[in-house]
């Protein structure tokens, strides 16, 4: 049984999935909607996760070395990307779970992020719908590749950027289709995103799945702001 001691993690709802899919934007509209708790796991384990890897090598005895981005984006497979990817969710989920420990709220928390696999949360869940993972279509996914200014390159130096974009895209379709998998499993629905409704309306759709769970007084609906077409945003 996880360690739960103020009751957190057991009423959290968890949106898990694949990158460009809006998961982020969804629970920050929650958030103002609803007056949950958004838990943003991408900014966790860029900033405290990473400095707990870098520990954990110290208390080892082990030598830290920063990542090679050239190694990590030209030299090496899709394949070979996704795998070092998805063994290494396992560890940093306990870093997540240490992380929902550590927040009360009367509310429940909304995490999201593409870490949140669906058989790492899975075990934690008293219902599947306490879960939903988001998935762009193909067609969305070229969106915002093409739109996003973050999405678009690859911010370190490469010998060879072109190459090092395609594998990240081709790295996140295969993780992207692992977490599908894993969800259709268990039991755990999959949202796909197309782009043909704005942020708002998916959020609403994703309220409508966690509807059991959410307070029945949203006391942020009249702050969230009318979005006449979010696509480039979700």
């Amino acid at each position: 049984m996880t360690w739960d001691p103020f009751g957190t993690i057991g009423t959290t709802l968890w949106i898990g999935g694949a990158q460009w899919a809006g998961k982020s934007t969804i629970a920050r509209i929650l958030a103002r909607r609803h007056g949950v708790t958004a838990y943003h796991y991408d900014y966790h384990d860029a900033r405290g996760h990473y400095d707990r890897l870098i520990a954990r090598h110290v208390r080892r005895g082990e030598a830290w070395k920063e990542p090679d981005p050239e190694s990590m984006w030209v030299r090496h497979s899709p394949e070979e990307m996704a795998h070092e990817v998805l063994d290494g969710f396992s560890e940093r989920f306990e870093w997540t779970l240490d992380d929902l420990r550590g927040l009360v709220s009367g509310r429940p928390v909304v995490a999201e992020g593409w870490g949140l696999r669906p058989e790492l949360v899975a075990p934690l869940l008293d219902s599947p719908d306490r879960m939903l993972v988001m998935v762009p279509t193909e067609e969305f996914r070229a969106y915002q590749l093409a739109t996003l200014p973050r999405a678009q390159a690859l911010s370190a130096p490469l010998s060879d950027p072109e190459r090092g974009q395609r594998n990240r895209i081709a790295r996140d379709r295969i993780i992207a289709e692992d977490a599908v998998g894993s969800a259709r499993r268990l039991g755990i629905r999959v949202l796909e995103v197309d782009g043909s409704h704005d942020a708002e309306e998916i959020a609403t759709a994703v309220a409508h799945h966690f509807a059991a769970y959410l307070p029945t007084d949203p006391c942020a609906a009249a702050a969230a702001p009318s979005t006449a077409d979010a696509r480039g945003s979700v």
